[in-house]
């Protein structure tokens, strides 16, 4: 038979391990809820940071965007400005001769080509000794006005670098009605096949002794064959201005065609010194 006392320990013994048992679950339960209530945090934390990162990505898109708005496109390039004036009055005259002009210049003497073009002046000694017929057929022509407003019809901008002139049609088919020898092809300045830059030479149709009134002015060493003649050397100055007409480029793009610039002879002089 249970006594009194011993009833009494029993219950108390029952009714700590009950307290135990509550105080267990209680420390349970709060931890669960302490690591629930971390878990949330973290969460709010990390979607706090992912919503403030996509807050910045937004409004980085929104001043691109509106900078894309508000900054005008870039316009297609253009060509370039025309580097040169407007041409003097007057027309080309419609001149023709059937034979080459009698000799009348001084082998001896030193003569000047100036070309007064509308993109500047052109000056050219001219070598008479060495081209006699060519720099002769010059001062007759441009003595008759042949060359006034006439255009440079052909500028070459890829493998040779001339600007071609002389044409009164301006097509690369006009010239004087005659035709002179070929001269000078031997001249020391041509050397391994190249006509250097400041050069002035005769244009011709491919074979011998066509020359007429075509020549071309070489603005960058070119190499060529030895068969157009040369009669002349340009001007440090005149070098310049073809230069600049060169920098405009010319109608094909493919780098031979008319130039972009308004080459225009306005006038031709060939004067003795």
């Amino acid at each position: 038979m249970v006594t009194q006392e011993q009833r009494r320990r029993q219950l108390a013994r029952e009714k700590f391990l009950r307290q135990q048992q509550r105080r267990t679950a209680a420390r349970r339960k709060s931890h669960m809820r302490n690591t629930v209530v971390a878990s949330v945090l973290g969460v709010v934390v990390v979607v706090g940071v992912v919503s403030y990162a996509t807050g910045v990505f937004k409004n980085d898109d929104k001043k691109a965007n509106a900078g894309a708005e508000v900054t005008p496109s870039a316009s297609p390039t253009s060509k370039a400005p025309d580097p040169c004036n407007k041409p003097a009055e007057g027309a080309v005259k419609s001149l023709s001769w059937k034979k080459e002009p009698a000799m009348t210049i001084d082998k001896s003497a030193d003569y000047t080509m100036k070309m007064a073009t509308t993109c500047g002046d052109v000056d050219i000694a001219l070598n008479a000794a060495a081209a006699p017929h060519t720099v002769n057929s010059f001062g007759f022509l441009a003595d008759k006005g042949f060359f006034d407003h006439t255009k440079c019809h052909r500028l070459t901008t890829n493998g040779i670098y001339v600007l071609q002139c002389g044409d009164p049609k301006g097509t690369g088919s006009g010239g004087p009605g005659y035709t002179i020898p070929d001269e000078n092809l031997k001249d020391k300045s041509l050397k391994g096949g190249v006509y250097p830059a400041g050069t002035v030479a005769m244009a011709n149709t491919g074979q011998k002794h066509t020359g007429g009134s075509q020549f071309f002015l070489v603005y960058q060493d070119s190499q060529l064959p030895p068969s157009y003649t040369p009669f002349g050397t340009i001007s440090k100055s005149g070098l310049t201005v073809l230069k600049k007409i060169a920098a405009a480029g010319e109608s094909t793009g493919q780098g031979d065609g008319a130039p972009n610039a308004t080459v225009v002879v306005n006038k031709m002089t060939v004067t003795k010194s």
